[in-house]
């Protein structure tokens, strides 16, 4: 116990410490995660033999993941997503699974190995590949959903695998039972040590009787009683038992699904997709995610302390290139089924680097080979090199994939941008969400407008709307040029690339001195760019909206219309204040933590907010009681007149 404590202790240490460095430098958490393990491996080595242990809690982060992420899919869509499960993710492992055990044979290997090699390779790793197109925000691309179906079509694949792979023993012979169940020699050898199993013993109907059962209650009791459940729980109101009651659903179905021999991360995945439509999805969700991501690291790091090097450096060419080549040939095949079912450049690519390593349920179908004779140890050995160093390499393959990507974009691949042949006093460069409401109002007051945006689906959409715009990169000069930028009066910066809208307004700036620019900014270090760069108007994006929000909160806690009003004023011109103070000791390139002036400054700006807003409430409300405020009232919702303001340095800049 004492080591197996000790060594939970060095986990979570080297978590700490090479996780925060690896995401700094742009690397992720997984690989961060893995390096840990492979620091502290001869070390965990060193302190005792409880790292299975430890591995087994580890493994039960997969789980959690799967029931979060089944809790996320309605019934409806996974249905929706029958297509992909069964043609893209089939296609993939049964493509793989012939075209590895055939490169098998061609080694030497007996047909039996080669096929059960090539089962257990064609697995990619679910854990590495969710967790970085998560973080990465990738899950809702094409590629990403076309990995995410191939990963549940996968895990769904690991049940007829573990059935089938005895089948394939080359030692060991294998007879009937009188009942009809298949008997090995080595069965029959080790009668002391007998699993607790709902299924051991049974013959192959009973065995498929008991598993079509286990999955139907899963289903019936999260469908019939889980409200109950949670309705009984709320009454104690004690947050602890909400979360003592969610790990004890996604323990016990592992646990059912381990009894009746099936993988217990498809049985949570099944439970979170029944729990999906539930009232209390998000409170699952809340509870079990911090265990999960506890665990799911844990899992990473054993895979790196699991590592072999002896055997490694024993034959460093073989293994690393049988790895590479592992990759390479499912990269292929990936390659070849992502374009026959739509992908093209970035999401071929995602789809493609994503899944071309092996996956943690290798790591169990080669132990459970091992155990039923079907590889040797030696065997057994390689290829669990060969899994965990392709896992090792698949943060590195998510780094090449950004490569691609930021390629992709510059390389000119999307079509040919539109030729403009009008000009106008008003240029939009971009119409999204922000962008779109600024032109409908300008050219709903009669002036005319020249419309640009680098995203061809909403130029599209835009004209079905019956709107005029034209599908061009923004910030390239010749496209302003054609679109008026010399005789324009205002230039209105409305791209979602921060970097590009900086850019824009400085080309502009350059270009035309007294051209008026007003600029969408994403947060406060945003405007102190657009601001340098020379914009005239910078407006934040959620800005004004959230000081409506709370304009219209201190309205439902009582304060008469005038009375928020005028506090939604004053925190606006404080705030329009401290921008201005602030904005002179911003300094580019250096992180506001590091600024001692504006950290000083800040504070100090801070501490006369309060202040500030209570002189206001004050005010108002004495004029109220006066009788002087009724006139005020007369102001709207978001009336922007009452909130003017100019940032001077050399000419007006109004930030908002």
């Amino acid at each position: 116990m004492e080591s197996l404590l000790l060594q939970a202790t060095i986990y979570l240490s080297a978590m700490v410490i090479a996780v925060p460095l690896t995401v700094r430098f742009g690397l992720g958490s997984v690989l961060g995660y893995l390096l840990a393990g492979i620091a502290i491996g001869p070390l965990i080595g060193y302190i005792g033999s409880d790292t299975d242990d430890l591995q087994h809690y580890a493994e039960f982060g997969v789980v959690l993941m799967l029931f979060l992420i089944g809790l996320e899919l309605e019934p409806r869509n996974l249905w929706d997503m029958r297509q992909r499960l069964i043609g893209l993710g089939g296609a993939q492992v049964v493509l793989t699974t012939f075209a590895l055990a055939g490169v098998a044979l061609l080694f030497g290997l007996q047909w039996q190995l080669a096929l059960a090699t090539g089962m257990i390779l064609a697995l990619s790793s679910t854990a590495i590949v969710l967790q970085t197109l998560s973080e990465k925000g990738l899950m809702k691309t094409n590629g990403g959903r076309g990995a995410f179906s191939v990963l549940m079509t996968q895990d769904i694949a690991v049940i007829p695998m573990l059935a089938f792979l005895p089948l394939l023993a080359v030692s060991g012979s294998l007879s009937f039972a009188q009942d009809g169940s298949i008997q090995r020699a080595t069965d029959t050898a080790d009668h002391g040590a007998h699993s607790f199993s709902l299924v051991e013993g049974l013959p192959g109907w009973g065995v498929t009787l008991v598993t079509i059962a286990a999955i139907a209650l899963v289903i019936l009791a999260g469908h019939f009683l889980s409200r109950p459940l949670f309705r009984f729980i709320h009454m104690a109101r004690l947050r602890e038992v909400y979360t003592a009651v969610a790990l004890v659903i996604v323990v016990g179905i592992a646990a059912l699904m381990i009894l009746v021999g099936l993988s217990p991360a498809l049985g949570a995945f099944i439970a979170g997709v029944v729990l999906a439509n539930s009232e209390f999805r998000h409170e699952l969700e809340a509870d079990i995610a911090p265990f999960k991501g506890l665990l799911l690291g844990l899992f990473f790091i054993t895979v790196g302390a699991g590592i072999n090097f002896g055997t490694l450096f024993s034959a460093p060419l073989t293994i690393l290139g049988l790895t590479l080549g592992m990759m390479a040939l499912k990269g292929v095949i990936l390659q070849a089924i992502g374009f026959a079912f739509g992908m093209r450049k970035k999401d071929l690519s995602l789809f493609t680097l994503g899944l071309a390593q092996a996956g943690e349920f290798g790591f169990v179908l080669i132990s459970f080979s091992v155990q039923q004779s079907v590889m040797t140890d030696a065997t057994g050995q390689m290829l669990l090199l060969v899994v965990a160093l392709s896992m090792l390499l698949t943060p590195l393959a998510f780094i090449l994939y950004d490569r691609l990507a930021h390629r992709l974009a510059d390389t000119g691949t999307a079509p040919e941008a539109d030729e403009i042949g009008e000009t106008a006093p008003i240029i939009i460069a971009g119409v999204g969400r922000f962008g779109q409401v600024v032109n409908r109002v300008v050219q709903g007051a009669g002036f005319k407008t020249v419309v640009l945006d680098a995203d061809l689906s909403v130029i599209q959409l835009m004209r079905g709307f019956g709107f005029k715009a034209f599908f061009g990169d923004p910030t390239r000069p010749e496209l302003l040029t054609a679109a008026g930028l010399e005789e324009a009066k205002v230039l209105v910066v409305a791209v979602d690339n921060k970097e590009s809208a900086v850019r824009l307004v400085t080309y502009a700036r350059r270009i035309r001195p007294d051209l008026h620019i007003t600029a969408r900014a994403h947060d406060r270090l945003h405007v102190y760019e657009l601001y340098k760069a020379g914009a005239d108007h910078i407006v934040r994006e959620m800005f004004d909206s959230s000081l409506r929000a709370a304009r219209y909160v201190l309205e439902d806690m009582g304060l008469s219309d005038y009375e928020a009003h005028e506090m939604e004023v004053a925190f606006y011109r404080h705030d329009r204040q401290n921008l201005r103070d602030l904005a002179e000791l911003w300094k580019p390139g250096v992180p506001i933590a590091e600024n001692p002036a504006y950290m000083e400054r800040a504070r100090e700006l801070n501490a006369n907010l309060e202040a500030a807003l209570l002189s206001a409430l004050d005010e108002a409300t004495r004029e109220n009681a006066m009788g002087e405020g009724p006139t005020d009232r007369r102001r709207a919702r978001g009336d922007a007149s009452a909130l003017s303001g100019k940032l001077s340095r050399g000419g007006a800049r109004d930030a908002s």
